[in-house]
């Protein structure tokens, strides 16, 4: 924060999946310390990310598109189970009126 200015808020920064990716690869490589200083970041966010990564076991941008995937999935079971029941009852009325 600006120390002049301690009522001014910090803005968060947002990164891609492809650039936090590539920020673990330099990471890997050449050392977290080296590589938050070459890319201007602090070496709290690359640790951050780190953890996520290996607790998933995926890169972040494949947790993203596995995360969509679901939502995705979801809504469409949702919508197929508003058919089925639609269906269901339609089924019931004409039981009923061949009877």
């Amino acid at each position: 924060m600006n120390e002049n200015n301690p009522n001014q808020r910090k803005i968060r920064q947002k990164y891609s999946p492809q650039f936090k990716d590539q920020a673990l690869e330099h990471a890997a490589k050449d050392g977290v310390p080296k590589a938050a200083k070459d890319l201007g970041l602090p070496e709290a966010i690359l640790y951050s990310w780190r953890a996520k990564q290996k607790q998933g076991g995926n890169s972040l941008e494949n947790q993203k598109l596995q995360q969509a995937e679901v939502a995705r999935l979801k809504r469409e079971n949702e919508r197929l189970q508003e058919e089925n029941a639609f269906l269901k009852k339609v089924a019931t009325y004409f039981t009923k009126e061949s009877k």
